[in-house]
């Protein structure tokens, strides 16, 4: 039973913690964690094979797929309208699992799994590069996100009633539920064979190139992924490893007091800026 005094779940907008932080350019150093992590999900990671380009154009299904979702939190008094049009983009992703049992992309389960891992790669994020959460931001977030999801006009039933719920879910879902799919392993394939070259970059140039870039993107996608995930898809992550990610993160974190120097150009993406422009800059810390 619904409690009816219970308090609404908090609007997104200028006061909220979601809208200062998920459009931040430093979630980018968490890698593709919820993509890697979406994947892992048996359902959802045998729709992106079945009915997506992720294999022919990786990169560039993932940015179609960021910008709407961008749009759906920044999107102010459109926001709804913007996610029901991005969960309609999902209508016809379904088919059969290979033991026969049925997926749809629809199913409230499977949707907001998507949904959670955006959830954690916002919380990881702020917490890993940004600055430490306390237990009250983790609780705001997750209401925020409660909104957020309401949004696409998807049944919310698989949607945990607070943070401690939450945190419950996850865990069940990372220890029981998630699986080394085929789509995640090939999405995090260039982690041992290396990015694979640009179309109009000649080849000489990427071969002299390349190892920076792999070793970079490697250490920032294995960093990012928690540590039960990098075992099911057998990614290579040593002790050493880690300290020196902990170090490069503090590192980060160390620099926030400077970041509001920056110009919004290289701090938020366009979607945040356009979103600021008309509704005002976040007045949350």
């Amino acid at each position: 039973m619904t409690d009816d005094h219970a308090p609404a779940d908090p609007p997104l907008g200028p006061t909220s913690l979601t809208w200062r932080y998920f459009a931040d350019t430093r979630m980018l150093l968490v890698g593709p964690r919820a993509a890697v992590l979406q994947n892992m999900l048996p359902a959802l990671g045998q729709g992106v094979q079945d009915h997506s380009v992720f294999f022919a154009e990786t990169f560039a299904r993932l940015r179609r797929s960021v910008g709407p979702i961008m749009d759906t939190v920044y999107g102010g008094p459109r926001a709804a309208e913007t996610g029901r049009r991005v969960r309609d983009y999902h209508r016809d992703i379904k088919g059969t699992m290979p033991d026969g049992s049925r997926y749809h992309a629809l199913d409230p389960e499977t949707y907001y799994w998507a949904h959670a891992t955006f959830v954690d790669h916002l919380m990881y994020g702020i917490d890993t590069f940004v600055r430490p959460l306390t237990d009250a931001d983790r609780r705001r977030i997750y209401a925020e996100s409660r909104t957020w999801f309401r949004m696409y006009g998807v049944s919310d039933r698989a949607m945990p009633e607070d943070w401690e719920a939450f945190q419950a879910y996850w865990k069940r879902m990372l220890d029981e539920v998630v699986v080394p799919h085929r789509t995640a392993r090939y999405g995090v394939g260039y982690v041992t064979k290396g990015l694979p070259a640009p179309r109009r970059v000649p080849r000489a140039l990427w071969r002299r190139v390349s190892p920076p870039l792999n070793a970079v993107a490697r250490f920032i996608t294995v960093g990012g992924m928690p540590p039960r995930t990098r075992e099911l898809l057998g990614l290579p992550w040593s002790a050493a490893d880690e300290r020196r990610y902990r170090r490069f993160a503090a590192a980060v974190r160390r620099l926030d007091p400077l970041w509001p120097l920056l110009p919004d150009a290289v701090r938020y993406f366009p979607h945040a800026r356009r979103a600021f422009a008309r509704d005002g800059r976040p007045r949350v810390r």
